[in-house]
């Protein structure tokens, strides 16, 4: 409330000499408005917005009890305190009264001392609230932009991290963002051909993709000799850098018991772990099929698979995408979740959009 004027009362009564005495009562500390019904009393209060009303009950045409539920049920006046001044003063009446969310009820006759003082308490209370409210609002504010800042930092670090150990393979960083946008157009697809609708249903998909940075972190314990080996690897090779989605989930694990943030972890160490295995059983680390793979990393799977297929890496050229999307339609059932494929065919042309 502005503190440099006198705050404003509406006063409700069909008797013009119990206006003139509540006027002659409020004026000398509040600006009063006045209404003889109920009709010019919403009008009133919607027009000058009153700190306070006093209302009286027994009305023509409509009663204070319906003006009440009226300003209730408006956004700009269900705020303004309502006190009923009436010369109904049976228990029942003020109960209904005060349901129907009056701050207080008065009986006439009253004292205008202890009106004022009833007013003055119900004002402060009310200033209080919007005080406390402000507050609030403010703080949810600061709380939101401390949270916005937080999650920008830790992005950033992800970010970092996971082209630092792209960069040991001798890939840019640009993988890691193609892998996040490949993430973001499989699951729209899915969403809209109904694919694993229930199982994504509850996904916080920004923390997802932002999760997926890390599905490459155990390449960090790998010898570069082997990551960026222009041949084809040893057999001994071929297991040591296998082991990264091992390394990935013990990593993603150690870092969880460091902190209180799990879900996002949650979400690393399936991508980290479980991206590598195959359809049909026959991948690695743990040669789950089916299924049993989390539905993250069939997911991720895919679209790992297209971006190592249409990326050059030390040991290999770029293929097509063209050629990229045949090889992954022909791993359908083996290698792949085959209603995964089909998604991805479905959406294949905006994965080439994405290439760099």
């Amino acid at each position: 409330m502005n503190e440099n004027k006198k705050n404003s009362v509406l006063v409700v009564d069909d008797e013009n000499a119990n206006i003139i005495a509540l006027t002659h009562i409020l004026s000398p500390q509040y600006t009063v408005y006045a209404a003889k019904n109920g009709q010019n009393a919403l009008k009133a209060a919607a027009k000058y917005l009153p700190d306070i009303i006093l209302l009286d009950v027994l009305m023509p045409e409509i009663s204070g009890y319906e003006v009440l539920t009226q300003l209730k049920n408006e956004e700009e006046t269900a705020h303004i305190p309502v006190i009923f001044l009436t010369a109904k003063n049976d228990a029942e009446s003020e109960l209904e009264g005060l349901s129907l969310g009056a701050v207080d009820y008065i009986t006439k006759p009253f004292s205008p001392t202890l009106l004022l003082k009833r007013i003055e308490v119900h004002l402060l209370i009310e200033s209080q609230r919007q005080e406390l409210t402000g507050f609030n609002n403010n703080l949810q504010e600061m709380v939101e932009e401390k949270t916005k800042t937080v999650c920008e930092l830790q992005s950033a670090i992800l970010k970092t991290v996971a082209e630092l150990v792209e960069h040991r393979d001798g890939i840019t960083g640009i993988h890691v963002e193609r892998i996040q946008r490949y993430l973001s157009v499989m699951l729209e697809a899915m969403k809209r051909k109904s694919v694993y609708k229930k199982e994504i249903a509850d996904w916080d998909i920004a923390l997802v993709l932002q999760s997926a940075q890390l599905h490459d972190v155990g390449k960090i314990v790998i010898a570069d000799s082997i990551l960026q080996k222009p041949g084809k690897l040893t057999e001994e090779e071929f297991e040591n850098i296998k082991t990264h989605a091992v390394f990935g989930e013990q990593i993603i694990e150690k870092i969880k018991e460091s902190t209180t943030e799990h879900s996002f972890l949650e979400h690393a160490k399936v991508f980290a772990s479980t991206h590598h295995e195959k359809w049909d059983g026959s991948g690695y680390p743990k040669g789950l099929k089916g299924e049993a793979i989390p539905l993250k990393g069939r997911i991720l799977a895919i679209v790992d698979v297209y971006d190592a297929l249409i990326s050059e890496r030390p040991y290999k050229k770029a293929l097509s995408h063209e050629k990229a999307v045949d090889i992954i339609a022909n791993g359908s059932g083996s290698h792949f979740d085959p209603a995964l494929v089909e998604v991805f065919i479905s959406c294949a042309d905006e994965f080439k959009k994405i290439i760099v």
